[in-house]
């Protein structure tokens, strides 16, 4: 099996991450001492709101151009509303390449240019770029939830679950449906936490634990994962795949290996699979028919997801980056609506990295209009789970596909916060 880049970086201890940052986030606290005040517009609302948006580009592997389009789009669509109690946003973005070093020079560009916030990124170097964010005290608004350290970076306000809670709840959802579940996945640093997150929610199921089957990260073939899922799967099985863009490369596998194996049921979760995808792929007719799917948010189809389809038509209208069913596009706009929210908080006093932070620290609700609950990252409000203790959002859907669209297995969110405290 090729071996990806990525494993070949040594990983350091959660405790060792943590050490660090908590001594990064003292000088964090300490602006004026650090002698780094970013992102101040002072007091006057003829100042713009300057914030950075990341996600990689054109790469081999992983891609989110629908991330900094949807952030640029959404600076449109509030300026052309009144900005942030009357700031102008600016949105700069940059490509942090899916490589380390790339997303270390997008936190220290952040940096350079004085950035009040970084808000509604990807990356899946959260050791690279947090430090550097870190030092300069710039808080990072709902990332996509890809790495341990968006949930343990005391300046990190993440919006929803990442991948520990649609793991936690794919393995939730599957335990109802599968005698045995095949779980392949990278085979990467971000991929090493997903088997022992899905079998926690298997657990709760009575159900054991998956097949842990890795993968390339940029694969274009994957016969023998998919041979060795079904294999393993057997009848009354289900085999789910989280390889991001390289799910489908891997069901495309997996279609042509199938008839020499026992059937077995097919899942995934948002950010693998979405409503796009489905419909590339013949809709009902098509492969997804009758898959389970794990999200974080209500169904791209959900009344909830107007006024971001409106801003979209509005200022978007023909970018094929921004897709709203697109599980990346939709956290840029819950984080940005965390932004506008924060800013307001200040009453039109100094907005600043500073300031965003004490508005966040100090328990300031947001509203999302239901597509999470009410968010707060007071400390009272975050999950009791030793590896994820910056997590506030435990809520997850449970989706499957039914006649070609993506669609509610169950009614309202399922919250797997219990079983992410009890993941070792």
């Amino acid at each position: 099996m090729p071996v990806s880049r990525r494993t070949l970086l040594p990983r350091p201890s959660k405790t060792a991450s943590l050490t660090a940052i908590a001594l990064v986030a003292a000088c964090a606290s300490l602006t004026t001492a650090c002698g780094v005040i970013p992102g101040s517009t002072g007091g006057s609302r003829e100042d713009p709101v300057t914030v950075m948006t990341w996600a990689p580009e054109k790469t081999k592997a992983t891609n989110k151009p629908g991330i900094p389009a949807m952030a640029q789009a959404y600076a449109r669509w509030v300026n052309a509303n009144g900005g942030l109690d009357g700031h102008k946003l600016k949105v700069i973005t940059c490509n942090d390449h899916n490589d380390p070093v790339g997303a270390a020079d997008c936190a220290r560009k952040a940096v350079d240019l004085e950035v009040s916030a970084v808000v509604g990124s990807y990356s899946q170097h959260g050791q690279s770029f947090l430090s550097p964010l870190q030092v300069a005290g710039i808080p990072y608004i709902g990332g996509y939830g890809v790495t341990d350290e968006e949930f343990s970076s005391p300046l990190s306000y993440p919006v929803n679950g990442g991948e520990p809670a649609l793991m936690a709840g794919n393995g939730r959802q599957l335990a109802a449906r599968c005698e045995r579940v095949s779980l392949v996945r990278p085979d990467t640093i971000a991929g090493d936490d997903l088997p022992k997150l899905l079998d926690a929610g298997l657990a709760e199921g009575h159900r054991k634990p998956s097949s842990d089957i890795r993968a390339s990260e940029d694969g274009t073939d994957f016969t023998s994962q998919a041979e060795q899922a079904l294999e393993r799967a057997g009848t009354g099985g289900c085999v789910t795949a989280a390889l991001g863009e390289r799910t489908d490369t891997f069901y495309d596998s997996y279609r042509r290996t199938e008839d020499a194996y026992p059937p077995a049921k097919i899942s995934s979760v948002l950010g693998s699979v979405d409503q796009s995808l489905i419909d590339r792929t013949g809709g009902g007719n098509g492969p997804y028919e009758g898959a389970y799917v794990t999200g974080w948010y209500p169904a791209a189809s959900d009344a909830r997801w107007d006024e971001m389809r409106e801003a979209i038509r509005q200022q978007a209208f023909g970018d094929n980056r921004i897709d709203p069913t697109d599980a990346g596009v939709q956290t840029t706009w819950i984080a940005y609506t965390v932004l506008k929210q924060a800013v307001e908080s200040l009453g039109g006093g100094e907005v600043s990295a500073r300031t965003l932070r004490r508005a966040l620290d100090q328990g300031l609700k947001v509203q999302t209009g239901g597509l999470t609950p009410t968010l707060s990252w007071r400390f009272k409000d975050m999950l009791a789970a030793s590896d994820f203790p910056r997590l506030v959002n435990a809520n997850v859907t449970f989706q499957t596909v039914r006649d070609g669209r993506l669609v509610p297995a169950r009614k309202g969110f399922v919250n797997v916060s219990k079983t992410l405290e009890r993941v070792r």
